[in-house]
């Protein structure tokens, strides 16, 4: 995988590059679809130990977008400090989608009073999961999978039906892994702080936030 050009968070698709250098390349790629920076830390160290990893910042679930920008920023400074770090296994790219909140209301519609964890949140999942599963397609990546198992509140077999149906729908390998296995959860906090980054306190929607 070559650096491809940074664009602008809200329309565009890449930020920083995509991981990975030359000498690797034999290493299977890993697109790795990201909730949010503090997550992405613990799967990052996970991951990269044996593959390229790429994270996928797309969240259009983040409805407020001053919150939206909190943690894309977040996202981009682990980034930058763990490819600066000179005991990281390999650089780790990122790209950002386009933010849309107005397509996470549109698939939410009249699902706006379902609890935390029902109807609502799985098309939630589904929405960033297909856009995941789609851009790894497009770009020849070797698998894919998403930071929200590392997550005690999200529901790891409904992650892994959704990343199942989609690899057969396009093709390519989904990685069920239960990231907040062997402590995944615990260990994102620390690194969280180690790293200073922002840490929210709900997921992302306003339905959430109340």
């Amino acid at each position: 995988m070559n650096p491809i050009a940074s664009t602008n968070s809200k329309g565009g698709q890449a930020d920083l590059f995509i991981g990975g250098n030359e000498p690797e390349q034999r290493r299977r790629t890993i697109l790795v679809h990201s909730c949010c920076g503090p997550c992405s830390t613990s799967v990052t160290e996970r991951l990269a130990r044996d593959g390229l990893v790429t994270l996928f910042f797309y969240n259009p679930n983040i409805t407020d977008e001053a919150e939206y920008k909190r943690r894309l920023d977040a996202q981009r400074s682990f980034v930058e400090i763990y490819n600066a770090s000179p005991g990281s296994p390999s650089r780790v790219g990122l790209i950002v989608g386009p933010y849309d909140p107005g397509m996470y209301y549109k698939i939410c519609e009249g699902y706006e009073h379902e609890p935390e964890g029902g109807a609502r949140c799985e098309r939630c999942i589904s929405l960033r999961l297909v856009r995941t599963a789609e851009f790894a397609a497009m770009r020849g990546f070797d698998c894919f999978t998403t930071t929200l198992s590392v997550s005690p509140f999200k529901d790891h077999s409904l992650i892994e039906r959704i990343g199942g149906r989609l690899a057969v729908q396009y093709g390519v390998d989904f990685l069920a892994d239960d990231f907040k296995a062997f402590n995944g959860f615990g260990r994102s906090v620390e690194l969280a702080r180690a790293y200073g980054l922002y840490r929210q306190d709900y997921c992302g929607c306003e339905f959430a936030r109340r």
